[in-house]
């Protein structure tokens, strides 16, 4: 599960309240996220790799117009696979076996260990940023502010392709499912799509959602 890490800025005003919020936030890094389910998770990947998804984020990039793209939870970079080298490619993940897996598989590409909460990019960077299947395992901080970082650092467009459900509600000890048209609806955004994806593409049918940043 992807969690807050630590923050470092302090305000001048509220210096303790910040320091005793920072330091709960490092406890809860380190309580859950579990690094032995994640590296099972990684080393399993592979058998995911969906090449019609693989396809359909590259084509849906690239007809767009857009010449850059980031995963936020890319693991071991099986969805960005087929992007070719003309695109600036870029995958942040929490898991270091993943990103090391990444890597030797699509050397072109920029792997980073980073958290959806404090993305390591300037504002308006990425041409399409996207998430496929990670908003599932956030809790409502972490989400929150994960939406809030991937609106400021796209340029162009955001998807988020997640399990939905139109209240949202606990799938299992880990996942809950979104909807993350609600989400969105506070930002500068246009949708452009919010339908559940053809099985031909991704056999689970999440939720396609698609905006164009304002």
């Amino acid at each position: 599960m992807t969690v807050p890490l630590i923050q470092n800025s302090f305000h001048a005003n509220a210096g303790t309240r910040q320091l005793v919020s920072n330091t709960a936030l490092f406890v809860k890094y380190w309580m859950d996220y579990d690094e032995e389910f994640w590296n099972k998770y990684s080393d399993t990947n592979e058998s995911r790799y969906n090449e019609a998804f693989a396809k359909f984020v590259r084509d849906l990039a690239t007809s767009l117009r857009c010449t850059s793209v980031l995963e936020i939870g890319c693991g071991t970079g099986i969805d960005l696979r087929l992007f070719p080298d003309t695109f600036e490619i870029h995958g942040i993940d929490l898991n270091c076996h993943a990103l090391e897996i990444a890597q030797v598989k699509l050397s072109a590409a920029d792997f980073k260990k980073g958290d959806i909460s404090k993305l390591p990019f300037a504002d308006s960077a990425i041409d399409f940023v996207f998430t496929h299947g990670l908003m599932n395992y956030l809790d409502e901080q972490t989400l929150d502010k994960g939406v809030a970082e991937m609106f400021r650092v796209a340029r162009k467009y955001i998807m988020n392709c997640e399990r939905f459900d139109e209240t949202e509600r606990k799938v299992d000890e880990n996942q809950m499912s979104r909807n993350m048209q609600n989400r969105w609806r506070d930002y500068k955004v246009r949708f452009v799509s919010n339908v559940d994806m053809h099985k031909d593409i991704e056999p689970d049918m999440p939720r396609f959602t698609l905006l164009k940043k304002l």
